[in-house]
């Protein structure tokens, strides 16, 4: 059997966009959509997006359930770990008191950085334990819904 390594990684790639497009995020892919959207006024979550199985296995799932809350963020955006480089670049220049790490989650208020789950946050422990977090920043940044 042989198989295009670069076939399954497209085909891994696009579902992992999907999954998070799916929940309600948007995707920016290019550092001028990143301020577009992060130099709105409000609160806005982004994950950072990756393929790794933490990613597949405990952030996207958590980015998807932890909406079944009262309160959200403004906006539910997405950049691309070693997709999007630029875009997600430029998200980590405006965090630059975190260590950049994908999977993970960036909370901003009206452009600046609020918090962050990073992925040592994510790995290895329960989606529960994720969705908790970022519904406690929800909790105390979001508006009801």
């Amino acid at each position: 059997m042989n198989m295009d390594f670069n076939m399954y990684m497209n085909d891994i790639v696009s579902q992992a966009r999907s999954e998070i497009r799916e929940a309600g995020y948007t995707e920016l892919t290019t550092p001028e959509a990143v301020d577009e959207y992060l130099n709105k006024e409000g609160t806005s979550l982004v994950m950072i997006n990756s393929v790794c199985g933490c990613a597949g296995g405990i952030a996207r799932p958590a980015a998807k359930h932890a909406l079944n809350y009262d309160k959200l963020p403004d906006q539910l955006l997405t950049v691309f770990a070693g997709q999007d480089k630029e875009a997600t670049e430029h998200v980590r220049e405006k965090a630059t008191d975190f260590l950049p790490s994908s999977p993970s989650f960036a909370l901003f208020k009206d452009g600046k950085i609020v918090d962050m789950i990073e992925r040592h946050e994510i790995e290895g422990h329960e989606t529960m334990s994720v969705i908790t977090n970022l519904q406690a920043w929800f909790e105390e940044h979001g508006k009801e819904i």
